[in-house]
């Protein structure tokens, strides 16, 4: 019975702005800001309204397992689902984020049934480039208060991170399957050691680059 209520309470936000006048309301969230290496992901979601996913809660909140669970429900559940990604080389090239932004933008613009409002988690809805160029709200722990935009993080984690199981197996050195890009001690490790590869972000390892050009000089 608890988790039933707990399930239902992620439906106030959409309540709120239903009896606004919203009648198609999407949620939209990203995953992969943080890590040095991989793409940025960003998923939107239409799930029937006050429809009950046990479990469904922000991604972090939960274990590998059961977010994939909760993918597959959410896929064959959903009215509508878009999965989008933005690569490295554009990360660096217009900065983190514009990317997220221009990653949920994208998604939300490739739901086969069409929103009339998102619901877009965080506290930013615009970069210097890309903006939501749908009418929307902003929800700060958003995926712990909208049912939709908790399902569009879990599809955006679990893609993103299934991508970089497969990009463990082009790069085996990096542990990516472990660590997904994060900059864990491992992964720095692996960079001290082999360098970064294709898949990392540049932009983000400045610091790194710094360090290890004045530990390359002290050995000098």
């Amino acid at each position: 019975m608890k988790n039933e209520r707990e399930a239902a309470d992620l439906w106030v936000e959409e309540r709120r702005f239903w009896e606004a006048g919203c009648a198609c309301i999407c949620g939209a969230d990203e995953a992969g800001a943080g890590p040095l290496a991989g793409p940025v992901y960003a998923a939107a979601v239409i799930l029937p309204p006050e429809r009950v996913i046990h479990g469904l809660n922000d991604s972090k909140k939960l274990t590998a397992h059961r977010r994939e669970e909760l993918f597959d429900q959410i896929c064959a559940e959903a009215r509508a689902y878009a999965v989008v990604s933005v690569d490295e080389r554009t990360i660096d090239a217009i900065d983190i984020l514009n990317a997220r932004i221009r990653a949920m933008d994208e998604a939300i613009r490739q739901l086969a049934q069409k929103p009339d409002f998102a619901l877009i988690d965080g506290n930013r809805d615009h970069g210097s480039r890309c903006s939501i160029s749908m009418p929307h709200a902003l929800l700060v722990k958003g995926d712990s208060r909208s049912a939709n935009i908790a399902a569009a993080s879990v599809l955006a984690k679990v893609s993103r991170d299934r991508y970089m199981e497969r990009l463990a197996e082009e790069y085996p050195k990096y542990g990516f399957e472990q660590h997904k890009g994060y900059g864990t001690k491992q992964h720095y490790a692996a960079l001290d050691c082999y360098g970064p590869c294709q898949a990392h972000r540049r932009s983000f390892l400045v610091k790194w680059e710094a360090r290890r050009s004045e530990c390359e000089k002290v050995d000098r």
